[in-house]
């Protein structure tokens, strides 16, 4: 955004009470999903006549509600506006039916993620065949550094990304989350030459995961497109074959979005 764009942003009547109102939408999440008005407030530095202004504007469309504490949590309205999302998302529409081939292929869990900002979101999902494996929540978002599909996007970024962020401290979510950032660079560079990345124990103890890149029309990595399962099903030598499996759907879901590799 150039200057004459963000001046004419702050100056924009209204601009501000707008901006105010989604970061007041963006506080609820998985780890904090309700809020007092106190909280809010505070967390906002905002003073509790605007916070509660903002909050009955919300709660009257239906984007923020009452829990039975009387504490807000997001509102059903929100809902009806993702699933609008998700079923409008023109990536996420062309990959379902290939996800869903690799699932009944390999038998595990699919997901497709994007970059967003420093975590990887997941944009859409088919469980496993396990009705004993956990699923993901789409529309959650995860550690870039400690999954297959966001070291997968990481590795795509340009240099000064990559530095931003190898800047950062990186949570160590398990013993064996890579933090160095001179161990993640020579990772990132073995996935660029690879085309495939990998993630064993480092976002939960038991779980591993292989991500290839889904590319768009004009050649950049649009999104990840990952398969993940316990390690006692996906090892030995029937890893090879999951990873192959991943990197031709991921190849068949970038022609299909209209990308001609060469």
């Amino acid at each position: 955004m150039n200057a004459v764009d963000a001046q004419s942003i702050e100056t924009y009547p209204g601009a501000q009470s707008i901006s105010r109102a989604i970061a007041l939408l963006k506080c609820f999440n998985d780890t904090r999903p309700e809020w007092s008005l106190s909280e809010l407030s505070d967390y906002l530095s905002l003073n509790k006549t605007t916070t509660h202004r903002m909050l009955a504007a919300l709660e009257g469309e239906g984007l923020v509600e009452r829990s039975g504490a009387g504490n807000y949590r997001l509102g059903a309205e929100l809902i009806a506006l993702g699933g609008c999302a998700m079923r409008s998302n023109e990536l996420r529409n062309t990959a379902r039916p290939f996800m869903e081939t690799l699932t009944r292929e390999t038998g595990e869990a699919v997901t497709l993620e994007i970059l967003v900002r420093d975590q990887v979101q997941i944009l859409d999902e088919v469980s496993s065949r396990d009705p004993l494996d956990s699923a993901l929540n789409i529309g959650a978002r995860l550690p870039i550094h400690a999954t297959s599909t966001g070291k997968l996007l990481l590795a795509y970024q340009s240099g000064d990304a990559i530095d931003a962020m190898l800047e950062r401290p990186l949570a160590a979510l398990t013993p064996h989350t890579l933090v160095e950032p001179n161990a993640l660079r020579a990772q990132l560079a073995a996935i660029r030459e690879e085309g495939y990345a990998t993630s064993t124990h480092e976002l939960d103890i038991g779980f591993t995961a292989v991500a290839a890149p889904v590319y768009s029309q004009s050649g950049a990595v649009a999104a990840a497109l990952s398969v993940g399962g316990p390690v006692l099903r996906l090892h030995g030598d029937a890893f090879p074959a999951v990873v192959a499996a991943v990197q031709v759907a991921a190849r068949r879901i970038s022609r299909r979005l209209g990308y001609q590799p060469g």
